[in-house]
């Protein structure tokens, strides 16, 4: 697998939250939830636009030819329109093939395994040889302004993976996981099907003075974390007895950033060492389905994976959803 991202170009530091949110505490916040700065799309910028970014860097680091992407897969919460897919679009702006797949694929934060899954299914049956496979999301276009809480967490950034025939046997078994139930923790309610979006929708309070309308996103923390600290050990267990593994064999651990204290959280419940255990929040914030493989690129270009290393991923939050695996470099 071959791995490129780009970050959304407008960066927000804590100092600039703080002049935003006088009365905040940032630093008490910062201390807790681990992000020092995130990144936000300008006005006119989509996640279209970072998607495509993402895939040209691909395709220029990695001299990938164009013609030999035989499936487009994009992961998304921030399409962008209804309809059509916004993979077709990407065929179309990139000058891919005509005589090719392209899907969109609507899943937060487990979203990279749960393509990874996919993925490796189109492979084996022999529907493509060569996957190309995007993460756009741009949450920031749907957070209030007063909304000082999922301003802090969330960023805006896409990455793009080429995933070939030969790293089937790379990808092993998997865990998956839904629990729909949970769905109103973590919603933009407005502005589809069941609820349009309402201009007059009514300004809205959650925790201490943080607010939005039901156009915005909203997210119940301390429902999220209960949701997390409950599924995702099993999780981990159940992905590793699949693949006859243990916390000790695996070489490296990258679960999605969601924060600082969840990730402590987690590693310390499943007894994984500090330095088996990644985390990149500090500099990125949570970009969703982005930051699994935001995560593996950084550390394959740090050094600190090598080739041969089996890294166990797994994602988990909106939906409810979550996933893992085991893949090998």
């Amino acid at each position: 697998m071959l791995i490129e991202y780009v970050l959304a170009p407008v960066e927000i530091s804590n100092d600039d939250l703080q002049k935003k949110f006088p009365e905040w505490d940032i630093p008490t916040l910062e201390q807790k939830v681990g992000i020092k700065k995130r990144y936000k799309v300008q006005e006119n910028q989509t996640a279209l636009d970072l998607a495509l970014d993402a895939a040209n860097k691909l395709f220029t680091n990695h001299n990938i030819e164009k013609s030999s992407v035989d499936y487009v897969i994009l992961c998304t919460q921030s399409p962008e329109y209804f309809l059509p897919t916004t993979a077709c679009l990407i065929q179309d702006k990139l000058g891919l093939r005509k005589n090719i797949g392209a899907i969109d694929f609507n899943l937060g934060c487990s979203g990279y395994v749960y393509v990874l899954n996919i993925a490796k299914g189109l492979l084996l049956s022999g529907v493509a040889k060569n996957i190309l496979f995007i993460t756009s999301e741009t949450y920031s276009k749907y957070i209030h302004p007063l909304d000082k809480v999922n301003q802090f967490i969330f960023s805006d950034a896409a990455t793009a993976t080429f995933i070939t025939v030969e790293d089937v046997d790379k990808i092993l078994n998997f865990e998956l996981g839904t629990d729909g139930s949970g769905c109103n923790n973590l919603i933009v309610r407005n502005g589809s099907a069941k609820y349009p979006f309402d201009s007059n929708a009514e300004l809205l309070e959650y925790g201490d003075k943080n607010f939005y309308t039901h156009n915005n996103l909203y997210m119940h923390g301390p429902e999220i974390f209960n949701f997390t600290i409950e599924m995702v050990p099993p999780l981990i267990k159940e992905t590793l007895k699949k693949n006859n593994e243990t916390i000790e064999t695996v070489d490296y651990f990258i679960f999605h950033q969601a924060n600082q204290f969840m990730l402590d959280y987690l590693r310390k419940k499943l007894k994984i060492k500090e330095d088996k255990f990644y985390n990149n929040i500090t500099n990125f914030g949570n970009t969703v389905s982005c930051t699994i493989p935001i995560a593996i690129k950084e550390s394959i270009d740090k050094g600190t994976l090598k080739p041969g290393d089996k890294i166990l991923i797994a994602g988990f939050g909106v939906g409810y959803s979550w996933g893992a695996t085991i893949i090998k470099l």
